[in-house]
C-alpha cells in the first residue's frame, strides 16, 4: 500500500458548466476542479510517482478544519470522531476528483479500481490523505 497527502481543504467534484458564446452550447470544467485536479497529480507524482497496471482498492479521507466557533470539548469530540463531518463537498464528489485526477497517473484507466473507501472526518490540518493498494 501506498499513500500520499494532498495539502488545504478538500475539494470536491464540480458540476460541467456551460457557455453559449457565438451561438453554440459549449462545455467546460469549473476552474476550481481543473486547478485541484492539477494539484492532486503534482503531489502523486511527487509523493510517490508510480503507475499501477493491475486492480486497486483505492482508500481516500478527507480531514476538514474544526469551526473556529467550537467549544473546547465539541472540539475533542471532533477529533475522536464522535462528532462526525457532514460538511460539503459531498463524498461521492470528492472520491470523483481524485480518481479523475490520478487517471493516466497513478493507473492507465480508473476502470482499476474496483474498491473503494471515502471518509470525512475533522483534522487539525485540512487535507485529503489517498493510499492506494495493489490487488494483484
Amino acid at each position: 500500500m501506498i499513500s500520499f497527502e494532498i495539502e488545504g481543504e478538500p475539494v470536491g467534484k464540480g458540476r460541467p458548466k456551460f457557455s453559449s458564446r457565438g451561438g453554440f452550447a459549449r462545455a467546460y470544467t469549473p476552474k476550481k476542479t481543473t486547478d485541484y485536479e492539477k494539484k492532486v497529480k503534482e503531489c502523486y507524482l511527487d509523493q510517490i510517482g508510480t503507475k499501477f497496471e493491475c486492480a486497486l482498492r483505492v482508500e481516500i479521507t478527507a480531514f476538514y478544519p474544526i469551526p473556529k466557533s467550537t467549544s473546547k470539548k465539541n472540539r475533542v469530540k471532533m477529533l475522536r470522531d464522535e462528532i462526525r463531518c457532514t460538511k460539503k463537498p459531498d463524498i461521492d464528489n470528492i472520491a470523483k476528483i481524485i480518481l479523475d485526477a490520478l487517471n493516466g497517473v497513478a493507473y492507465e484507466d480508473d476502470k482499476q479500481v474496483v474498491s473503494i473507501e471515502v471518509n470525512k472526518m475533522y483534522g487539525e490540518v485540512p487535507k485529503v490523505a489517498v493510499s492506494l493498494l495493489d490487488l494483484c
